[in-house]
């Protein structure tokens, strides 16, 4: 039986640091985790298609910052705004206090493991081969400058009767050691034979961190 870890679990406090920064008492505790998670998951929602990798949550008394990292930030902001207005309204009435966005561009997408599995998503999606979605995933992301890439895609792929997982991997992915700076992505693509989930690992070497 396999002993599977979070890579980014893992390093937390080495290599990576937490997804949210906030205090708070012990009665106040569980309701802040909730929030974060309706948060996270209404953005997600809503940003599917701007490419959203990350949302980083910063909490100071009755004020909510939060931080959206986007590979297309046009599209989350909107004609004049619009967009980003919107979506703030939303948070406010969903969360009760007030809501402070902050958009930040994302310069090498393909180097984000989050951004790579979900781009295979949305071609496998658009019915389009998984094997060459993953080709051109791994060929990108080398071609970038990353170490190593490692995709895996699980589910009834190309509407087999039976759910298989097939990989691709290029480069170097050593996962266990905690020097090296290894990004972790997960997506899922709704098909027509059900659901199938992809997962991506990209190793950017010991010196090369993407801090987006």
């Amino acid at each position: 039986m396999g002993q599977k870890v979070n890579p980014i679990g893992f390093r937390l406090a080495v290599r990576r640091d937490w997804e949210s920064r906030w205090f708070a008492k012990k009665q106040d505790f569980g309701v802040n985790l909730e929030e974060d998670y309706r948060i996270r998951e209404m953005l997600t929602k809503k940003l599917r298609y701007a490419s959203v990798p990350r949302i980083f949550i910063e909490r100071a008394g009755k004020r909510v910052r939060i931080k959206i990292f986007t590979a297309r930030p046009g599209i989350v902001i909107g004609r004049k705004g619009a967009e980003l207005e919107k979506i703030k309204e939303d948070l406010t009435k969903m969360i009760g206090k007030d809501v402070l966005l902050d958009i930040q561009e994302i310069k090498k997408p393909d180097l984000v493991a989050a951004l790579v599995a979900q781009s295979v998503a949305l071609q496998l999606e658009r019915r389009i081969s998984f094997r060459r979605a993953m080709k051109k995933a791994v060929q990108t992301t080398m071609s970038m400058g990353a170490d190593g890439i490692r995709i895996q895609v699980a589910g009834r792929l190309g509407g087999a009767d039976i759910a298989r997982t097939e990989k691709q991997r290029a480069g170097r992915v050593p996962l266990h050691t905690l020097r090296e700076q290894i990004d972790y992505g997960f997506a899922e693509a709704s098909t027509v034979y059900g659901v199938i989930g992809i997962k991506c690992w990209i190793c950017t070497g010991q010196e090369k961190v993407i801090n987006y």
